[in-house]
């Protein structure tokens, strides 16, 4: 196939170079025409994936003119910024292609996944945007460290094709049909990932840490059946295996994002030294509005909420967590 890769950080970069291996004509397109030219010279992401050669195969351009006559389109952005590019290269690409979301997050405002946004903002129909999730890390994959993951997509066929072309031995993809549950997943795992670097940080112990596991996932299945979800997705691939991934990697972010927090610094002073974009901070925001939107029961986004952007104690809202009326496990 003959694909395009929109996004030139560790992901996009990572993608590129599986497509490459599996034998396809790969365009991997950057934002920044100076990073484009960086990894072209260097046959190298020096940012993202320091030490990892690309791929011969691999054309990097910040063109658009390199972007027609493409039949697979791979969204791999910061779910923030994929409306702004995909309407700034719409005109370019090929409408009859097949598009793919590679990004992990709830767009602020809108409250849309990705597929949605990438729909809407390219002008093609639902059924020709499928959405790539699972436990995923870019430099594992990258080094060809055995992963699997899940693509999903409403027409059976085409979901089908793309499994097919995404697949290496030491890249397992597997198919689904639940394209909300998937999305949902996949962002708001990042929320709960957060929360894990904050009992980290705070020196709480292996307890904790399982409790906030295995309720931050009823609280994600809850506000995906609400949205139509499968609720069998959230005990898969997206769901729980991104979501062990994200909350105990020292690849994750989010993770070191809400590590951070826990020892006491401030997330303005965090994010702003951080090169790559922690997604959960804006999904937290988008979350806790769907869980309102909803009337969907989410403590522990909220407390993540307020612990984000209001300045409450990370301490004194696990308390607060802790002491909520009783409940039955399954509610």
């Amino acid at each position: 196939m003959r694909i395009a890769v929109i996004g030139a950080g560790g992901w996009g970069t990572t993608l590129a170079q599986v497509y490459a291996e599996r034998g396809h004509t790969v365009t991997l397109w950057a934002r920044s025409q100076v990073r484009a030219q960086e990894i072209s010279e260097l046959r190298e992401n020096p940012t993202y994936l320091p030490g990892i050669a690309l791929h011969p195969a691999i054309e990097i351009t910040h063109s658009s003119d390199l972007l027609d006559q493409k039949e697979l389109y791979v969204f791999a952005l910061p779910a923030q910024a994929t409306r702004a590019v995909a309407s700034q290269l719409s005109g370019g690409l090929s409408h009859q292609a097949v598009f793919v979301s590679a990004s992990k997050g709830i767009e602020r405002g809108s409250l849309s996944r990705v597929t949605e946004v990438l729909s809407s903002a390219l002008n093609v129909g639902k059924d020709r945007v499928l959405s790539l999730s699972g436990p995923s890390h870019a430099e594992e994959v990258a080094r060809k460290i055995p992963t699997a993951v899940v693509i999903a997509g409403e027409d059976h066929a085409l979901t089908r094709e793309v499994q097919e072309a995404t697949s290496l031995p030491t890249f397992r993809v597997y198919s689904s049909s639940d394209v909300i549950g998937v999305e949902l997943a996949g962002a708001l795992k990042n929320v709960i990932a957060i929360c894990a670097g904050i009992i980290d940080g705070v020196g709480y112990g292996d307890n904790t840490k399982a409790a906030l596991i295995t309720r931050g996932l009823a609280e994600m299945r809850r506000l995906g059946i609400a949205l139509g979800a499968d609720e069998h997705t959230f005990s898969g691939l997206a769901g729980l295996g991104d979501l062990v991934v994200t909350c105990e990697s020292r690849h994750s972010r989010n993770r070191f994002v809400g590590q951070e927090i826990g020892k006491g610094r401030q997330l303005s002073e965090i994010t702003s030294s951080m090169n790559m974009i922690a997604e959960g901070v804006a999904t937290t925001e988008s979350g806790r509005a769907l869980a309102e939107q909803h009337l969907i029961e989410m403590p522990i986004i909220e407390e993540t909420y307020r612990v984000l952007f209001e300045g409450k104690d990370p301490r004194s809202a696990t308390m607060d967590l802790m002491t909520r009326d009783p409940k039955n496990e399954r509610w």
